[in-house]
């Protein structure tokens, strides 16, 4: 079987992206579905300032040192273990069994990187056969750390649960093929941090237009289709503390829940409920019961705007609009409840409720004459939508019509943004995320670069180019002075052989016997030393 035909086996390739189907022919993507979600955000105030990736993270008392479980692979063993189980599935359809060998937790730590690395070099949407080019438009590093066809298997081949009991899962969870590997990845992103004064929930969505169940339609979001993530998110450091996918409705069973925003808020606040924390979130979640459920019994304060149909605003907060003048304010008070009504232009109100607030300041500071409420709501509510514009500045994203992969880039580009914070709270060194993605991705290639470089059907010029990259020694050669051999580094259509002498094990010393024919008593000088 040529590579053209392997190609064929594990790829499904359009002009400009590369996107995956399945083989096996297994129900993962479910019926497809959309739901229309109508999210008003007219009473949003706008963000102050774009996100600047500068390198630099706030901090404040809330932080500490992370405590660190260890080296812990569990979640990516559990990923090598599924994919195996899947390219056992898979490997009777190849002409080798070779083209379709296990796979080890060091390749799946390389395919990580080298996503990370395509992220970095804004390649998610360009064609992976322009990344391995060798025309000199390529990318090296992605030559030297992988094959083309084995990255294209990976990604056709990687799984996230035990696909021989899937079904059975499947009939009572809609999650059923991500379920334990987001669950472990929130459960870590939990216990190595500790989260600020103030956090943000808000929704993310993924751009996914393939077959899904639970696929949402969001007109006013980029994307417009997609998976829908519920975030919490530190407003301060932008770190994702806690995620939830929106499934759906759930079969009935022990994961049937009731998703009203106040269920959903109640669910991602649990780790965090009697912090004394606040929680900042836009119309589509925030409403005044909600806010009393907060501060009874979760001990959590709320600011948030709300949209104007609530029937327990006062009608005098929503009407006379001509008579108000610009820039006014009224204020409502309840116990331990502020609600502020501010006409910022012509025919616009907005309105927030706050459970942290108590008094009718106004910054005297602002030209515009906002209430310190509105202040505070435009200063803490950006955390989702910053990381939102995090993820897609370096998105490892690449087209897919499977949503559980779907659902694994948006884990990798999380990670990727936590990662950098908690490695910056620790180490209190500032440094671009640019430069940090950059080394996190070879991190992860490294060692998979110097298993490779034994492999001995791999070229020469690509074993020479990793050891430099690399700084790996050479084994010594176990050869004699007088043996005979072709030398790697001369041109192979010569004919002639060359004699080989290993004097050390970073460097060989080679002659052409040719060369010895004319000048024996001069041997010695002739030698050519190359070094790695």
């Amino acid at each position: 079987m040529d590579d053209d035909q392997i190609r064929l086996l594990i790829e499904n390739i359009d002009d400009g992206n590369t996107e995956f189907d399945e083989i096996d022919g297994s129900d993962e993507e479910g019926v497809d579905e959309v739901e229309y979600i109508s999210h008003n955000s007219d009473s949003e105030q706008s963000l102050d300032d774009d996100y600047e990736d500068n390198g630099t993270y706030l901090f404040s008392n809330w932080l500490n040192r992370p405590q660190f479980i260890g080296k812990d692979d569990s979640i990516l063993e559990q990923i090598v273990t599924y994919t195996n189980i899947y390219l056992d599935r898979i490997r009777p359809m190849f002409d080798r069994s070779r083209d379709a060998r296990p796979t080890s937790l060091t390749e799946i730590k390389a395919l990580i990187g080298l996503l990370y690395l395509a992220g970095v070099h804004q390649s998610s949407h360009v064609n992976i056969k322009d990344l391995w080019a060798m025309d000199g438009t390529g990318i090296e590093f992605f030559r030297l750390s992988m094959g083309m066809n084995r990255f294209y298997l990976l990604l056709r081949a990687i799984r996230f649960d035990d696909i021989t009991t899937r079904a059975m899962r499947q009939s009572v969870d809609n999650l059923a093929p991500v379920r334990s590997f987001f669950e472990d990845f929130v459960r870590r992103c939990q216990d190595c941090y500790e989260l600020n004064n103030y956090v943000t929930i808000d929704e993310m969505l993924e751009s996914f237009r393939g077959r899904c169940r639970f696929r949402q339609y969001i007109p006013n979001k980029p994307a417009k289709y997609g998976l829908k993530i519920i975030a919490l998110v530190d407003s301060n450091t932008y770190y994702s503390y806690n995620l939830e996918i929106y499934a759906g409705k759930q079969p009935n069973g022990p994961y049937h829940i009731n998703n009203s925003a106040c269920s959903v808020v109640e669910r991602l606040i649990r780790p965090i409920s009697g912090s004394g924390r606040n929680i900042t979130c836009d119309n589509w979640i925030s409403s005044i019961p909600l806010a009393e459920v907060l501060l009874s019994n979760h001990n959590l304060t709320m600011v948030g705007t709300l949209r104007k149909n609530k029937r327990e605003i006062p009608p005098i907060f929503v009407q006379k609009l001509k008579e108000r003048l610009n820039e006014s304010s009224i204020f409502g008070f309840k116990k331990d409840m502020t609600l502020v009504s501010y006409k910022p232009k012509a025919n616009k109100i907005v309105l927030v409720i706050s459970t942290m607030h108590n008094d009718d300041s106004i910054d005297t500071d602002c030209a515009r004459s906002k209430p310190e409420m509105i202040k505070f709501y435009n200063s803490t509510k950006g955390g989702v939508d910053t990381v939102d514009q995090m993820k897609g500045k370096y998105s490892v994203s690449r087209n897919s019509r499977r949503w559980p992969l779907t659902i694994f880039f948006s884990v990798l580009n999380i990670a990727g943004i936590n990662s950098q914070i908690i490695y910056a709270s620790r180490t209190n060194a500032k440094i671009v995320r640019r430069e940090y993605l950059k080394c996190l991705s070879k991190a992860l290639i490294y060692k998979y670069m110097l298993e490779r470089v034994q492999i001995k059907n791999i070229p020469m010029n690509i074993k020479v180019r990793i050891r430099e990259i690399t700084n790996a020694i050479k084994e010594p050669v176990q050869k004699t002075s007088n043996s005979l051999g072709r030398c790697a580094f001369c041109n192979w259509k010569k004919t002639e052989k060359h004699r080989i002498c290993v004097t050390s094990a970073n460097h060989i010393y080679v002659k052409n016997i040719q060369r010895l024919r004319f000048a024996k008593t001069v041997h010695n000088r002739r030698w050519k030393m190359i070094s790695f």
